[in-house]
Formats: structure tokens, sequence, C-alpha cells
């Protein structure tokens, strides 16, 4: 029964500040990575590992905490996870090495798993009627205030300060929200909810989509298929000429072979299952999932890449980084207005393809105008234009992919939805990452195989200091007038790379749009997605 009086409105306000709590620590840390790069001495690898331990851990956990919370209570779950996400972020504000950091964001993804789908349930259970849309709309709004806060409050800590307190922050901001969801928010639950946690499938999909990643990035370090490096697992030296690469490939994918016959064999015994498969033979919601997984894949891989590019080519400092990324972010929050208008006028699937259209556009153009001496005003505006295609897919898509949903699953298939994009961009960070710096390796061996005045030794050498500092490296070689044209051939190269990368996500969005030419046509009107908006990836994550 939704709650009456005005205290709920200050409990939105409380809910609300916790979400932006999530939204702006994942923007804040994209423009962090080459300070933290610097400062821990963290690997090209291990940079993407600080941004996958969050989004692997969020997203296998998505679909098991909205069924713990509907049981133990709504509001219980949120401050518990909030709880977990000011010690995580706490530890990580005091990480004294990347492997520290990698761990805090572990917990930071546990955390934010509690928070974000809750806090949609407690809305949900809270408002009703004309007021619970204010209440969603607050949400929605929320999220794309915060991402574009994010990057500028990220880039100025890290300028001023340092980026621990781009983690840091979090600890006062948490302890706030804390104490006034439980004042302000009254606890829900749903005692209809049948009993059974499918733990196994949530252990088979983080090791599945842990195993996939891990070869995805670490194999240019450890070697695609033989070793290239001795390797100690565990105080142990591997024992195999193989590399780890493939058999943490094959076993991920093996890991996600058992969970799909894990879940067909539990929804064939009627028993509570991650996924409910039956879900998937509505034409428009398999469509739908599957779309929305390889458009992410191809939206924010690509945000991994830009802040280095920025900083390390460009010469930027971390707050002017956020500062030139504030219009994908404006972009995003100002078309969902506008997405709403498009809808009445064409029908929400064309708005979803004129968005992917749009984001497509956005990501090619950035790939034209990324080079060595771009000028600062060059990207504004296809950075805009790619935010405002996020903004028009993103909401819309989700309301295609449910239309057909029964109500009384629409829930169900929210957590769907939302894990199947989560899962789309922890892929995309791992695929594009993979692709900005192998291809800095090949880029850079080549331009320096032109200078006779560099041997091969040196030149490995430079490669991989320059790789596996993320780019960071390419400063100290422009201070010494010796290694300046060195440094100037690393800026070339890693720009090229940055364009890779960005006709690739281009092209991870084209087949996005393919996808979505099959979702079915709908009438010129507004669309109801569901109950509840899906706790979606935000702009800038």
């Amino acid at each position: 029964m939704p709650e009456q009086g005005r205290g709920r409105w200050w409990g939105l306000f409380a809910i609300s500040l916790g979400v932006a709590t999530i939204i702006v620590d994942v923007t804040i840390v994209n423009v962090a990575v080459p300070a933290i790069i610097a400062d821990l001495g963290v690997s090209s690898a291990g940079a993407q590992w600080v941004q996958e331990a969050y989004t692997l851990v969020f997203a296998s956990l998505l679909l098991v905490v909205g069924r713990v919370a509907d049981r133990t209570g709504r509001r219980r779950m949120f401050v518990v996870g909030v709880l977990v996400f000011v010690a995580a972020s706490l530890l990580a504000a005091s990480a004294g090495s990347g492997a520290e950091l990698i761990g805090a964001r572990v917990l930071q993804g546990l955390g934010g798993a509690m928070m974000l789908p809750t806090s949609l349930s407690l809305l949900n259970a809270t408002f009703a009627g004309r007021e619970r849309a204010i209440a969603f709309a607050v949400w929605g709004s929320t999220i794309g205030g915060s991402a574009a806060l994010g990057p500028l409050l990220g880039g100025w800590l890290t300028t001023e300060l340092s980026w621990r307190w781009a983690f840091g922050i979090n600890v006062p901001i948490g302890v706030l929200v804390i104490a006034a969801t439980l004042v302000l928010v009254p606890e829900s639950r749903d005692d209809r909810v049948e009993r059974g946690i499918d733990l196994v499938g949530a252990l088979l999909s983080v090791l599945g989509m842990t195993g996939i990643v891990f070869a995805l990035i670490e194999g240019r370090t450890y070697g695609w298929w033989e070793s290239a490096t001795p390797i100690t697992v565990f105080g142990q030296d591997w024992p195999a000429t193989i590399s780890p690469v493939p058999v943490a490939g094959i076993g991920g994918l093996a890991a996600l072979a058992l969970l799909l016959a894990h879940q067909v064999r539990r929804n064939r015994r009627g028993r509570p299952a991650l996924l409910d498969l039956s879900l998937f033979r509505i034409g428009s919601f398999r469509t739908g999932v599957t779309a929305a997984g390889i458009v992410s894949l191809g939206e924010f891989g690509l945000l991994f890449a830009l802040p280095l590019w920025y900083q390390n080519v460009l010469g930027y400092s971390a707050f002017h980084t956020g500062l030139a990324l504030l219009p994908l972010a404006v972009g995003s929050f100002l078309s969902s207005a506008l997405g709403a208008l498009l809808v009445k006028r064409w029908g929400a699937t064309r708005v979803v393809q004129l968005g992917v259209a749009a984001e497509i556009a956005g990501i090619a153009g950035l790939g034209l105008v990324v080079a060595p001496d771009t000028r600062w005003w060059a990207p504004l505006g296809l950075l805009f234009v790619y935010g405002v295609g996020v903004g028009l897919a993103t909401a819309q898509l989700t309301g295609v992919s449910l239309r057909e949903v029964p109500l009384r699953r629409s829930g169900q298939g929210s957590g769907v939805q939302s894990t199947a994009r989560q899962v789309g961009s922890a892929l995309g960070i791992a695929v594009l990452g993979t692709v900005l710096f192998a291809g800095l390796s090949g880029l850079l061996t080549a331009r320096l195989a032109e200078r006779s005045d560099i041997e091969s030794t040196q030149r490995e050498q430079i490669v991989t200091t320059v790789r596996e500092s993320g780019g960071a490296a390419i400063a100290g070689l422009a201070a010494d007038p010796r290694t300046a044209p060195i440094a100037e051939d690393a800026k070339a190269a890693f720009a090229d790379a940055t364009r890779y990368a960005a006709f690739a996500a281009a092209g991870f969005l084209l087949i996005g749009l393919i996808a979505c030419a099959r979702l079915p046509r709908d009438r010129p009107e507004p669309v109801d997605p569901a109950p509840m908006p899906q706790p979606a990836a935000s702009p800038a994550s």
C-alpha cells in the first residue's frame, strides 16, 4: 500500500541522493583513470579492471538482489547497500595498489547492485498514480543530472585535490543517505514472492563473464595462445606453455553454457531461476534485449578511451576532460524530454532507431576528428549528438522491449533488460579497450621501426612502457628533448588507436541498429514501458 503524507517526498530525496552517489561515482572514475594509473602504477589492463570489476559484479547480481529485497525488506536492502558502498569507497580512497583498488571496486559493485534496483522498488511501494510517475521522473532526472555532474566533479576533485577524493566524497554523502532513509523511507516487502534464490545461477554468471572478460583484457599481456611471460597464480608458477587466456576464455564460455542448462532445468521444475526463459518467447522482448546488449557494447566502451586521449595526448587536466565530455551528458539529459514528444509523432520504435543512428553518427564523427592536435571545439557537437542518441535510444528501447510483457512479470523483464545493458557495457570496455591498446602497440611499433637510431630491444621497451601506462608515459617522453620526437610518434599512435576504437564502437552500434530494425512497429503514441523504469547504465558510465 503506497504511503501517505509529506514525509514520502523527503524520502524520495534520500533515495535519489543515494542513486546520484552511484552514478556520480561511475562517471567520476572515467576521468580519474589517468591519475590512478600515474599514482598507483596501474597497467593499462589494470585500468580496465578498475572499470570491469564494478560492472561485472553489478550486472551479475541485479536479478538476485531484487528477489531478496522483496522478501527481506527493500529499505533494509537499500540501507545495507549504501553501507557496503560507503565502506568500499573508503577502501578505494585509501588503496595503496591497483589490486586493492580493484578489490574495493568489486565491493562497490555489490553495494550498487543492492541500491539501484531496490530504489525503484521503494518508489513503486511508496507512491501511486500520478505521484508515482512524478517520482520516477525525478529518479530518471537524477541519473541524467548526476551523469552530467560526475565528470565535472571528478575532474575538479582529481585536479585540485586527488583522485582519492573522487571516492572519498561518497563517505559523508552515504552517511547522510543512510540516516535519511531510516527516518523518512518506510519499510516494504512482498511476502507473495516465492521462496528460494538461484545462487548457483548468479555464481555461474559471474564466473562466465569474468572468464571471457579476463581473456579479452589479458590476452595482450599473457599471450593469446602461448604464454608470453612467466605467470604466477596464488604463489605457484603456471605449469603449462599454453597461456591462461584461452583457458579462461573457454572456461567462461563453459560456465555460460552451464548457466543456460541450469536455467532451463530450474524453469522446467518451476523453481526460482535467475532468468524467466519464457519471456524470450515474446518476440519484441527477445529482440529488444538482444539489441540493448549490442548497443550498450558500442555505447559505453569508448568512454574508457576518450579520457585517456584527452589527458595523455592533448594534455588536458582531469577537470578540463570533464568539461570536454559534458556535451555528451547534456545531450542525453535533454533528449529525455525530446523523446516523449517524438514518440507521440513517430512511435517508440522509430525513436529508438533514430537514437541509435544518432549515436553512430556521433561516434563515427569522433573517429574522423580524433588526432594528436585536435582543436578543443571539434568534438563538442559530435559528443552532443552522441549523447542525444543515447538519451533517445535507452529509455524508448526499454518501453518497446517490455510492451508485450505481462504486467505481473514486468519487474523480471525490466531486470533482464538492465542486466543485458550492463553485460554489454562490460564487454564494451573489454573489447574496445583491447582494440585501443593492441592498436597502440602495433602503430607505435611501426612508427618506431622507421627510426634508425632506435634498436629493436629499446623499441620494444618503449612500446611496452607507453602501452602499459595507458599513455601516461608520453608526458615523460615529451619533457626530455632527446625523446620528444618519440613522444610525438606515441601521440600519433595513441590518437590513431583511439580512432580505431571509435570506428569499432560505431560498427557494434550499426549491428545494434540492424537488430533494432526487427523491433515491432507501433502507433505514434506514448509508450508505457512498465510500472517501473529499468536501472540502466548512465550516459557516462
